[in-house]
């Protein structure tokens, strides 16, 4: 924990500007220490908290959704391997824009030109 507060520190004397986190909910994220340090530090640190989970929010968890199930039993002999079945299915998937509508339909959100 000590090392997220080190550079974040370090980040903040080298930009020398303030600093915006948006953070998932890991837990050393959440752990008292932190929000103690988020508190000390608020002249210059903001931190946004995404949701748990939330699909309903971010479409792109809709694409993830879909490229775990083409990926989902896939015994990856190395990281390689699994980057190019990762990539093979969202390659798929854009070229299946009923896929790409219903994530972003799931959402709620619209898209205006």
């Amino acid at each position: 924990m000590q090392d997220y507060r080190d550079l974040i520190v370090r980040a903040h004397n080298q930009l020398k500007g303030p600093i915006v986190l948006v953070w998932d909910n890991l837990r050393t994220h959440l752990m008292p220490q932190m929000k103690d340090f988020i508190a000390a530090n608020e002249d210059w640190l903001t931190v946004f908290q995404f949701p748990s989970y939330a699909p309903d929010l971010n479409p792109q968890e809709g694409i993830w959704s879909l490229v775990k199930r083409t990926i989902g039993n896939l015994a990856a002999a190395n990281l390689d391997q699994l980057a190019t079945a990762v990539k093979r299915s969202l390659k798929k998937t854009q070229y299946r824009p009923h896929l790409i509508d219903g994530c972003l339909i799931g959402t709620s959100l619209t898209l205006t030109s």
